[in-house]
């Protein structure tokens, strides 16, 4: 029987496609039962529609505040069973009611080798603090912002200067550690 897993995204959407490829293919025991994005227009809203995916595709100033649009989101994760939910470029600090709801089974992908490099723009600003050596981290999230438990990193070393290079070197880890950390978690 396959996992039930979630996918929540904001704009392209490459890895929620590296995650429905796998899911496709077998190469994960999972199905992607549910998309969810923050972004209406969002190229990974158009991924998840064409592939006929289940989706919630909201703007978050049409609700009176996060528990709200967070309730409908734990509403339907559990009308579809889901069972995982997976960040892949969710640009939203996860609240409490979804927490509450998923403790210890909401992943997060960062394009950094945390704890260093919180935030967005973790790829900019390891570049600009130098540093040779980058990779992705896929960790567990809690309340704290890209502070949760680590689950498994993928470090690359990187010794040029050009940021577009250096961030289709970071998709290209992070496609393959993913697919590997949701194999783990699931087994």
């Amino acid at each position: 029987m396959k996992h039930k897993i979630a996918v929540f995204a904001s704009g392209y959407g490459s890895n929620f496609e590296v995650i429905q490829k796998a899911s496709l293919s077998g190469e994960i025991n999972a199905e992607v039962v549910l998309f969810v994005c923050d972004k209406p227009g969002a190229r990974s809203a158009s991924l998840a529609a064409s592939h006929g995916i289940e989706s919630f595709v909201f703007s978050p100033k049409t609700y009176a505040g996060k528990a709200a649009y967070e309730q409908e989101i734990v509403e339907r994760c559990r009308k579809a069973g889901v069972e995982l939910i997976c960040l892949a470029g969710y640009m939203r600090i996860v609240g409490a009611t979804l927490l509450d709801a998923y403790r210890d089974k909401i992943i997060n992908l960062h394009p950094a080798l945390l704890p260093s490099f919180k935030g967005e723009h973790a790829i900019e600003q390891a570049l600009e603090a130098g540093v040779k050596v980058f990779g992705p981290t896929i960790h567990y999230v809690d309340e704290t912002l890209d502070g949760g438990k680590i689950i498994a990193q993928k470090a690359f070393e990187y010794y040029g200067s050009d940021l577009e290079e250096l961030t289709a070197k970071m998709h290209e880890t992070e496609h393959i550690l993913y697919i590997e950390t949701i194999k783990r978690i699931l087994r």
